[in-house]
């Protein structure tokens, strides 16, 4: 350890911005929480722990102490005891569905008096502790498919233990560590795959599975002719196929003409690539085209016949909203809208938002409270706010390429990963631009669960980053 570590100039070293622009989140969220429960006619202390601004203001204090204790705690103890934390956690998530408390149609919460504390909020941690620790093994190379698929099983694990209470929206936002596997070197295809299938089952619920399977052959097509080396000979069956097709369209329907046209043109392209010693491409692309059709089929029905109406609904409000009741499912979505319009470019003011007073929005201090931003603080207030979140981003990122170990580097890239897609869903769902699947914002929603969780992450992320410029 260096002599001047703990000395007044290293003080310099530490990250004052990060910690400033967090205080600032953190009182904002408390303000608009006050704002959405608190009445003038009722009056009571801030510390009355019978309403939530009071509750929250609990578990403010708490996080304070946990990010402190964290600046204390030597960061050699994090990547120590990374997978025995890990361990005791799932254990801890194990046992929700057994002894935990459902709230809200979900068993997710252990119940401790006035106080109740969700595993899964706070499993995020020791989640991206052990992954840290995996990926900075020096054995570890996540471009082989056993460190990659070994990576994504520490993951899978909590996502699992957290389906069983069940709380999908918990378990999705896991997913954002798929980055981290991202930036150390997971093989791009697996991505590209992931992708390809989340795009292809959005696709095959809004459009006709004609539509999709035509979509594909197209450009299963285009893809082929970009790859056919250049002779006349493809284009000649090509248009022989066309010519044939143009003759016996007078008797089809055009839909059935574009099909099969589309069949064919594909086929050519196929049987020129097999002929041209391209064999490889041909049997990566006709079994790629075929599964991607049955997995459009198989999509659509399972979005009709095996989710249940609510799961349906999720959906449809987010990609089809036409198709959904505005005084039903679609009703928190409108509402939302509708209050953050309200608040115009400067907003109402501070404990001036009337849709807020009158709880026009559920939810309103947990899933969407930025719609209290909105409304009282209007266009401006919101951008700062986003300002905020992003600058935070832009800091934990920056933090994670300036330190030099990769136990530090991946920590701060799974803190950021976490914070961005928490960050972009729970604003985009307040806008209709997302599902609404009830994730909360980071250090502003009402919950001690996922503040707690947070503040652990951005304590030991200073803390590494501070040891880090000190060495």
């Amino acid at each position: 350890m260096s002599s001047n570590r703990y000395s007044p100039r290293s003080k310099r070293n530490f990250d004052w911005i990060t910690l400033w622009v967090l205080v600032s989140l953190l009182a904002v969220g408390w303000l608009m929480i006050f704002a959405v429960e608190y009445r003038e006619e009722l009056g009571g202390s801030i510390f009355n722990l019978s309403t939530s601004y009071g509750k929250q203001l609990l578990w403010l204090g708490i996080s304070s102490m946990v990010i402190g204790a964290c600046l204390i705690i030597h960061a050699d103890f994090w990547k120590t005891f990374s997978f025995p934390i890990f361990i005791g956690f799932c254990f801890i998530l194990a046992l929700v569905p057994v002894f935990g408390q459902e709230i809200k149609g979900s068993q997710s919460w252990f119940t401790f008096g006035f106080i109740s504390v969700q595993p899964g909020e706070l499993a995020k941690f020791p989640t991206i502790l052990a992954l840290a620790s995996f990926i900075s093994y020096y054995k570890t190379r996540l471009a082989r498919n056993k460190s990659f698929f070994t990576a994504l099983g520490i993951i899978a694990l909590p996502v699992a233990l957290i389906m069983l209470q069940p709380d999908a929206g918990t378990a999705l936002i896991y997913a954002g560590l798929l980055i981290v596997l991202y930036r150390f070197g997971a093989n791009p295809i697996w991505f590209i795959i992931v992708l390809s299938i989340a795009g292809l089952f959005i696709s095959s619920i809004v459009f006709d599975d004609f539509y999709v399977i035509l979509s594909l052959i197209l450009l299963a097509s285009a893809f082929m002719i970009t790859n056919i080396r250049r002779d006349r000979h493809p284009w000649m069956l090509v248009f022989a196929l066309v010519l044939t097709l143009v003759i016996i369209s007078s008797a089809m329907e055009w839909y059935a003409v574009s099909m099969i046209t589309a069949l064919l043109f594909c086929l050519a392209c196929l049987g020129r690539l097999f002929l041209s010693g391209q064999e490889r491409l041909v049997f990566i692309l006709a079994p790629a085209l075929i599964l991607g059709s049955l997995f459009s089929f198989t999509s659509t029905y399972a979005f009709d016949h095996h989710l249940k109406p609510h799961q349906q609904d999720r959906i449809n409000v987010w990609l089809q909203p036409h198709l959904c009741d505005p005084h039903g499912s679609l009703y928190n979505v409108l509402q939302s809208k509708l209050a953050i319009g309200s608040g115009g470019l400067s907003g109402k003011g501070f404990l001036e938002g009337t849709m807020t007073k009158l709880n026009y929005v559920p939810e309103q201090n947990t899933d969407f409270i930025f719609v209290t931003v909105g409304e009282e603080q209007g266009f401006i207030g919101g951008v700062a706010v986003i300002a905020l979140y992003c600058i935070l981003l832009i800091r934990i990122f920056m933090m994670g390429e300036r330190m030099n170990g990769k136990f530090e580097k991946v920590f701060a890239y799974g803190v950021g990963s976490l914070l961005f897609i928490h960050f972009s869903i729970n604003i985009g769902m307040t806008m209709g631009l997302m599902p609404v699947i009830g994730i909360p914002l980071p250090f502003m929603s009402y919950g001690g669960s996922s503040l707690l969780g947070f503040s652990l992450m951005m304590g030991v992320l200073l803390k590494l980053d501070y040891d880090s410029r000190n060495r």
